[in-house]
């Protein structure tokens, strides 16, 4: 196991700069996914740890070791990529084996690091077998056992679970988080799909544009949105947002742009007048009676719970109710939302204020 440590990297492909400045300290047997748009550089930094991209500047060290110059066989490192990247002439077991065989391992050694992988991702019936007799799960657990057998001091997962359908995605999710639990190895996971992100690490970076926008723990992140772009990122679905300013007086409340009046716990000093954002989670809100009115457009119960789709004044937002509710496209209902729960953003910045 071991450390990484991520010093103002920076990405440029000519006069294009992908990357800009990114610094992120990785703890040894950490699990920490970056996460973020198609094209927020996620991938690329990746690939620059593995050694796969070379680094325009900055610096990466695995544990105390600067890797910036060094070859990826010799950086330590497992990778597991997004097509399975199998051998199509070799089995599982040959597979599997194949990194240890090039470093010319013994066969004693090479068997019983095959056995111990095969046994821990339960592949052991499905050794003598070849990719195109796997299931896409069975594909990617043998990608996972060959990154296993090289024992390394870092696991590196490039959206390993995109090419997976819903259910299996769920279960594969669980099964690397597993993994990790078990193995206790420092990992790097790369998703575009936050409810990955939010469900498997022990710390989330968000990129967007190349930039960090916020380091943290998962219901950090969701609970304490640096800015807007995290707030509507991280969750699912997506925080309600209304754009508009604070009214003052005894009683501070958020008038929205489409005229709505949203109820305020406290207001920022000086924010009067000021261009605001005023978020909220779709789970905090309630029907009340005093509440603010909303017509109901779409009702998609799920069992668990029901999700709304509602028009205040001129805008669409999302509230997900636990309990059953008997309503209509059509109908007005009163909700309002949890004070305790409601973000304000500069209108300007997008940066949090107040909660």
């Amino acid at each position: 196991m071991a450390s990484v440590s991520i010093k103002n990297i920076r990405k440029a492909y000519g006069s294009v700069e992908m990357i800009h400045g990114i610094n992120v300290e990785i703890v040894d047997g950490e699990f920490v996914t970056l996460v973020g748009p198609s094209g927020c550089g996620k991938s690329t930094l990746l690939r620059m740890i593995a050694g796969l991209e070379e680094i325009t500047s900055g610096e990466i060290r695995i544990e105390n070791r600067v890797v910036n110059d060094v070859p990826p066989k010799e950086r330590d490192i497992a990778m597991v990529f997004q097509n399975y990247a199998l051998y199509p002439h070799m089995t599982v077991a040959d597979n599997m084996a194949f990194s240890l065989k090039l470093k010319r391992a013994p066969r004693a050694e090479i068997e019983t690091m095959v056995d111990r992988a095969a046994d821990i991702l339960g592949l052991r019936a499905l050794l003598d077998r070849y990719p195109r007799q796997l299931s896409g799960g069975q594909r990617q657990r043998v990608a996972m056992g060959r990154a296993i057998v090289r024992d390394p001091r870092v696991f590196l997962f490039d959206e390993p679970l995109s090419n997976l359908d819903a259910k299996l995605r769920v279960a594969m999710r669980a099964e690397i988080k597993s993994l990790h639990q078990r193995l206790k190895t420092t990992t790097i996971y790369v998703t575009h799909d936050q409810v990955e992100a939010m469900t498997m690490a022990d710390k989330i970076v968000v990129l967007h544009g190349g930039h960090v926008e916020q380091i943290g723990a998962p219901l950090e992140l969701y609970d304490r949105p640096a800015n807007l772009f995290v707030a509507g990122f991280i969750g699912s679905p997506a925080m309600n947002v209304l754009t508009g300013k604070i009214e003052g007086g005894a009683k501070p409340a958020f008038k929205a742009d489409n005229g709505v009046v949203m109820p305020l716990m406290t207001a920022p000093t000086a924010s009067e007048g000021k261009p605001m954002a005023y978020g909220f989670r779709p789970e905090h809100l309630r029907i009340a009676q005093d509440g603010v009115p909303a017509e109901v457009v779409v009702v998609e119960p799920t069992g668990s719970e029901t999700q709304v789709m509602l028009r205040l004044g001129s805008s669409d937002i999302v509230a997900v109710f636990r309990d059953r509710i008997a309503v209509r496209p059509g109908e007005i209902i009163k909700i309002q939302p949890d004070l305790e729960a409601v973000h304000l953003f500069d209108g300007e910045s997008g940066q949090r204020l107040a909660a």
